[in-house]
């Protein structure tokens, strides 16, 4: 079985002690490529150089709603850069969230709008975040989808009318150990069959979102990319399907929608 985590925050912090041992982890248990989500200018940065110096790895760079009101153009360019050297797979993370609104709305609306034509401009897919704002997310994404090569929305958590105005829209969906939460899981795991196979990607969000169900926790409650099988059983749980069959699948869409396999190719030339 292999995997791709298409959402792993190793820029973070927590893993500055032992962000190779993570990555063997990962390896060993199947997870054989990971996409760093960049979320500042400082993850940017080094989401980039990770994915400059590790094959396994690739890289997005954008701005999460909570850090909008520092949207500028040191953002912009450095965004637009990495885009235009061909260092990210995918501009974001970006899009808008109103659960915590630790950015005002308008901040966060313009940070997302001129992410999107970003992405437009140098035809990179969006890898997006939307949560408790869904109106203004989706009308938002309406005016540029049409532009885009694809557009992910990262770590789905939404209702039935979000799944299927982001179906409609054409969009993938992440999904992650969310749905291994008896408490709130369960009514995006009912969700799970209505997804397409060639939309559905899964990813852990380390080092958020650990996953509840894991038999063996980590004292340290970090999340990290060797516990995506977890996420993928539960996913095939709840689709009714193998965990193999729901591997392959997410795989190939993930290789797809980010390029993988050509960035892998382009880096070894390159070396």
């Amino acid at each position: 079985m292999t995997l791709v985590d298409i959402g792993a925050n190793l820029a973070h912090e927590s893993f500055d002690a032992d962000r190779q041992d993570v990555r063997q982890r990962a390896h060993a248990a199947g997870v054989h490529a990971m996409v760093v989500t960049g979320s500042d200018h400082a993850s940017n940065a080094s989401a980039v150089e990770l994915a400059r110096t590790e094959n396994d790895l690739a890289a997005t760079a954008g701005l999460h709603p909570h850090h909008a009101e520092s949207w500028g153009d040191a953002l912009a360019e450095q965004i637009a850069d990495a885009a235009g050297a061909g260092d990210i797979a995918a501009v974001g993370e970006a899009g808008l969230d109103y659960f915590r609104d630790l950015s005002p709305r308008d901040a966060q609306a313009t940070a997302f709008e001129a992410q999107l034509d970003i992405a437009r401009r140098h035809q990179l897919p969006v890898f997006l975040h939307q949560r408790e704002a869904h109106a203004d997310f989706a009308a938002i994404l309406k005016n540029t989808i049409d532009d885009l090569p694809a557009a992910v929305v990262h770590c789905f958590t939404g209702d039935r009318d979000a799944l299927e105005t982001y179906l409609e829209l054409g969009c993938h969906i992440g999904i992650t150990g969310w749905i291994c939460d008896e408490r709130r899981g369960q009514s995006v795991a009912r969700l799970l069959p209505e997804i397409p196979s060639d939309r559905l990607m899964i990813e852990t969000d380390c080092p958020f979102l650990l996953p509840r169900s894991l038999d063996s926790k980590p004292a340290t409650r970090r999340n990290e990319p060797s516990f995506l099988p977890e996420v993928a059983r539960a996913a095939a749980v709840a689709r009714g399907e193998s965990v193999s069959a729901l591997a392959s699948a997410t795989t190939a869409t993930a290789e797809r929608f980010f390029g993988l396999k050509e960035r892998h190719a382009a880096a070894s030339v390159a070396k």
